[in-house]
């Protein structure tokens, strides 16, 4: 008998986000559950990574980012977040917002610490506090705005958390924190000495009237605010793995050594074609706006005419939808039996939430009209045939 595995990993699954993207392959379906588009890059992106094919980088980019990158990212985050970023001293380019997550998390806990995390939660921030030894505190956040109650997050801040992990939007709900919420929350970490580890990889994919508010932006919050992004979904590159951590200097330290031995370092022929992504006017950030926009309208119209009940997001692509009205085992038997009958992939609910939730899932829009068309075309069968 060999000896047991990590104690640790036992607490968690596999990723259920990905493990629907496999089942809707195998039951092709139209995979409305993993959140990666379906259209490509901007063009004058992928036309700067054809030349570098040919003439590199090839090899290690420095450790922490490459000096162009961080010099391009520094200057459209001050000017989105309204003070200068020192690109020497204050980014940790990652391997996605993923290992940003990982990095931010190693580097603020201890054995034993205590993080806040909203609940429902992207379902890799559970994982992250168990493996860098932490212990979640989770806050639940009520449907269907998914606000939290001040009484409830006074509660857990009073049990001394090391750190708090604020998405906004949010992943799976959409919800942007208005800038009242974000106050409070800064409040409550300045009397209790709590860091902040944001996930803003949606930053840029809003709906009117809502707006993003950078919590490192806040006053006072610049010092303990660990801002984590990626490049994914603004530029619809969630397969270039171009995360990165904005702290101060002596946070940035530790989060480099820790980046070190974790991944080494981001692929240098990306970060150098991702340079040209960063300096784009804000034209093009107006357009993803509109784009997106156009999609939830179509998707959420079209939820609407099949009467299936959902959360309205306000930023984000993500929605959760209300499926109390069927009789199935379990959330998951039922996105199981979706993908194979409907032929639709989607999330269940179950694997965001700390409670015992089986009445939601969720689907995401960012895909090309015609697939999310053919999406709402199938979803239309969805009561004949996941009744029967």
């Amino acid at each position: 008998m060999m000896q047991p595995l990590s104690v640790r990993t036992a607490g968690f699954t596999d990723s259920v986000i990905r493990r629907m993207t496999r089942i809707s392959n195998q039951y092709n379906a139209v995979n409305l559950s993993q959140g990666f588009p379906d259209f490509d890059p901007p063009a004058a992106l992928t036309a700067v990574l054809a030349d570098l094919a040919a003439t590199g980088p090839h090899q290690y980019a420095l450790t922490w980012g490459a000096q162009d990158f961080r010099q391009a990212l520094a200057e459209k985050q001050s000017r989105l977040m309204g003070f200068e970023i020192d690109p020497e001293t204050e980014i940790v380019v990652t391997c996605g917002s993923t290992e940003a997550m990982m990095c931010a998390m190693t580097t603020v806990c201890n054995l034993g610490d205590k993080v806040i995390v909203f609940s429902p939660f992207y379902e890799n921030y559970g994982a992250d506090a168990i493996l860098s030894g932490a212990e979640p505190i989770y806050v639940p956040l009520h449907p269907p705005e998914f606000n939290f109650r001040q009484n409830e997050l006074e509660a857990a801040f009073a049990q001394k958390p090391k750190a708090l992990i604020l998405c906004n939007p949010g992943n799976p709900t959409g919800k942007v924190f208005t800038r009242a919420e974000l106050a409070f929350i800064a409040q409550l970490a300045e009397k209790h000495d709590t860091y902040i580890i944001t996930d803003e990889v949606y930053e840029h994919i809003l709906y009117a009237p809502h707006v993003h508010t950078y919590f490192a932006s806040l006053p006072g919050m610049r010092a303990r605010t660990l801002s984590c992004s990626s490049l994914s979904k603004t530029y619809s590159i969630t397969g270039w793995r171009l995360g990165y951590i904005i702290a101060p200097p002596e946070v940035t330290e530790t989060a480099r050594k820790v980046h070190d031995f974790l991944t080494v370092g981001a692929a240098a022929p990306l970060q150098a074609a991702a340079v040209t992504a960063l300096r784009f006017e804000q034209h093009y950030y107006d357009e993803l706006t509109s784009v997106y926009t156009a999609k939830r309208k179509l998707f959420l119209d079209g939820l609407r005419a099949i009467g299936l009940p959902f959360a309205e997001p306000q930023g984000a692509y993500y929605v959760m939808a209300d499926i109390s009205e069927f009789d199935c085992a379990s959330d998951l038997a039922f996105c199981e039996k979706l993908a194979e009958h409907v032929g639709v992939g989607a999330v269940p609910g179950s694997s965001f939430f700390r409670e015992d939730v089986q009445n939601m899932i969720r689907f995401h829009f960012a895909k090309k009209e015609e697939t999310l068309i053919e999406a709402l075309n199938r979803l239309e069968s969805i009561r004949s045939k996941m009744r029967s």
